[in-house]
């Protein structure tokens, strides 16, 4: 595994496709819903005419929590849903999710600060599934 100051990523054996249907099902057993799903090869290939690997964005939401928060601090949907992405780097795949606990840390709020730990620690078991 991988990790940056605000991510975490793992390559996985397979296909890109295969990786995105696995990372979809493991987010679902975490208790996530993908909210969105943005293909940016395709996106940019029709905008831009630019080449690029296999690339989706899936926006994963925690139903539960995401009402937790919401009930904490009512600006944090500008923070929400997690972003957790599948890509295709030189022919290999890859999975990684953003680490809530950075992406909110700038919000002083003890609640929601516990609710991005739980969030983190289910996107750790997502990302490690794989």
């Amino acid at each position: 595994m991988n990790n940056s100051s605000y991510g975490y990523s793992k390559k996985i054996e397979g296909t890109f496709d295969v990786v995105l249907e696995k990372t979809k099902e493991a987010l679902k057993n975490e208790g996530f819903g993908v909210l969105t799903e943005i293909d940016m090869q395709a996106t940019l290939k029709k905008k831009l005419d630019a080449d690029l690997e296999g690339y989706t964005i899936l926006g994963a939401c925690h139903p539960a929590s995401a009402y937790k928060s919401l009930q904490s601090e009512i600006e944090i949907g500008l923070m929400l849903p997690c972003n957790v992405i599948v890509y295709q780097k030189e022919g290999e795949a890859y999975a990684s999710a953003i680490k809530p606990s950075v992406a909110m840390g700038m919000i002083e709020n003890n609640d929601l600060a516990k609710v991005a730990t739980d969030i983190e620690e289910r996107l750790t078991r997502v990302i490690d599934s794989l």
